[in-house]
């Protein structure tokens, strides 16, 4: 009892703030602006490459050289971030500058990051299976900048918190990620280093049936492996179906006339 109560005594030192400021700083402001850019050039992206995977006539399609090379548009993206990133950092400008410069860089990271397993893998894999993991850092990196931008920060302890108490929360929330990791939930573990509370939900929920975790810990035919992979089974079915609906079902074989990401160069 004596030990439950310590444990509420630290929890009180410690507050959980998002800032009651949005978008009252310029550097949320340019923020909140590279991650619309970048939803917007994924967005925009990702629709061209469908069209054309379609074959729909009135769309552009493909941008390639006189003798056929096929420009891939993580080219226009990285190229964009680096002209971009030079300008803002060589003239930091002012408004309304810097926010015409924030969209314009995320948009590149969109543009990059939509090949983001093209990158990755070293090979064209666009419409392929291995290609849904651009999707997934799409999600990724909006929702850890959404994070930033609202101004989560889970050990800041204010005037009234002790170090120990911060040492001891940080500590645990790093455990907590640590098993996530190990039971297979990276998405569950980084986005628990910003809210503590998904990671320990990560944590204490069951493990994924292929994780380190799973295989050390759950013995063959048991209850939990079984459960384990029902739910696996399920998540995996719900990402399938909300990937198709945002990047395209993916292919095993390229559509006739197009490369294998379907006019991702556009």
């Amino acid at each position: 009892m004596p030990a439950l109560v310590d444990i509420h005594l630290l929890l009180a030192q410690v507050d959980i703030e998002v800032t009651q400021e949005f978008l009252g700083r310029p550097g949320q402001r340019a923020g909140f602006l590279v991650l619309a850019g970048l939803l917007a050039g994924f967005l925009f992206i990702r629709t061209s490459a469908r069209l054309i995977r379609m074959q729909v006539s009135w769309w552009p399609g493909n941008v390639e050289t006189s003798s056929g090379l096929h420009i891939h548009h993580l080219v226009w993206g990285i190229l964009t971030i680096m002209l971009t990133g030079f300008l803002a950092f060589s003239f930091q400008p002012d408004s309304p500058w810097l926010e015409l410069l924030a969209v314009a860089f995320g948009i590149g990271c969109g543009l990059t990051l939509d090949e983001f397993a093209l990158w990755l893998h070293l090979e064209d894999v666009y419409w392929s299976k291995q290609g849904r993991s651009s999707v997934d850092a799409v999600f990724l990196a909006v929702m850890i900048g959404w994070l930033m931008i609202v101004g989560i920060a889970p050990f800041d302890s204010g005037e009234q918190g002790s170090v120990l108490a911060i040492v001891l929360l940080v500590g645990a929330n790093l455990a907590l990620a640590l098993v996530a990791v190990a039971k297979g939930k990276l998405l569950t573990a980084v986005l628990g280093a910003f809210v503590p509370l998904v990671g320990m939900v990560g944590a204490i929920r069951l493990a994924r049936p292929d994780s380190r975790w799973a295989k050390r810990r759950y013995e063959p035919g048991s209850r939990k492996l079984r459960r384990a992979t029902e739910r696996a089974k399920w998540i995996e079915s719900f990402q399938d179906r909300l990937t198709n609906l945002i990047g395209g079902r993916p292919s095993e074989s390229r559509p006739e006339g197009h490369d294998a990401d379907g006019g991702a160069g556009s």
